[in-house]
């Protein structure tokens, strides 16, 4: 297996950003919609309409920066460590915006801030396996120094991320990375800072992404 690339610090904290941009410009964008109609608009019904779109879209927009802050942020100073709860807490907000059903189990305990990084980043990863929606399920089990994660997405049509191909391992070249494939290639990374090892299998109808403690270097798709 070749080396895993590593990206410079200035074009990871760009492409993260555009990230976190990519992903709260469409309920931003409503917002502003909504306010348009608002100050165009007389009839009542639209009115309604439109403060429920902006009302809906705040929320989301609200539930997907609360997530990117602990997924993607800095989230304390180095060697802090996460409520396991918050992270569920955000999980579950960043979820009802989405088309799977999602359950959080994992005891009310605080781990490593970049463990709990990777579990919301494979969280991401789980949502992408099933497009047409389902149920994922998230299990956290296991010493918090030494955790063991495990998410389950069943669904129509499931797929192993592509991003499991090269970019968790970080086989890839540096310029093939863009603002899309960046959440892939930094989850790898993140396993790889906590020495975990990340595998994705299909398994019927479903997709089952595991963490383990081991060789993250070495993780790659089963």
């Amino acid at each position: 297996m070749n080396d895993p690339v590593e990206l410079g610090a200035l074009d990871l904290a760009a492409l993260l950003c555009s990230r976190v941009c990519h992903d709260i410009i469409s309920p931003v964008g409503a917002i502003v919609n909504g306010l348009e109609v608002l100050d165009e608009e007389k009839d009542e019904a639209m009115k309604a309409f439109a403060f429920d779109l902006i009302r809906k879209s705040a929320n989301q927009a609200s539930a997907k920066l609360q997530f990117a802050r602990l997924a993607f942020g800095a989230a304390g100073s180095a060697g802090a460590e996460i409520d396991l709860g918050d992270a569920e807490k955000v999980a579950s907000g960043y979820m009802k915006g989405e088309k799977a059903d999602f359950a959080f189990t994992a005891p009310r305990v605080f781990m490593a801030k970049n463990r709990v990084k990777l579990l919301l980043n494979l969280i991401l990863l789980g949502n992408a396996a099933i497009p047409a929606g389902g149920s994922i399920t998230v299990a956290v089990e296991g010493d918090p120094a030494a955790p063991r994660f495990t998410i389950r997405c069943t669904g129509p049509r499931p797929r192993v991320p592509a991003a499991f191909e090269k970019l968790v391992p970080g086989t890839i070249e540096a310029d093939a990375i863009d603002a899309h494939a960046i959440q892939g290639y930094y989850t790898g990374a993140l396993a790889r800072a906590v020495d975990m090892a990340v595998t994705a299998r299909l398994d019927g109808d479903t997709v089952v992404l595991e963490a383990r403690p081991g060789a993250a270097a070495a993780s790659a798709a089963a």
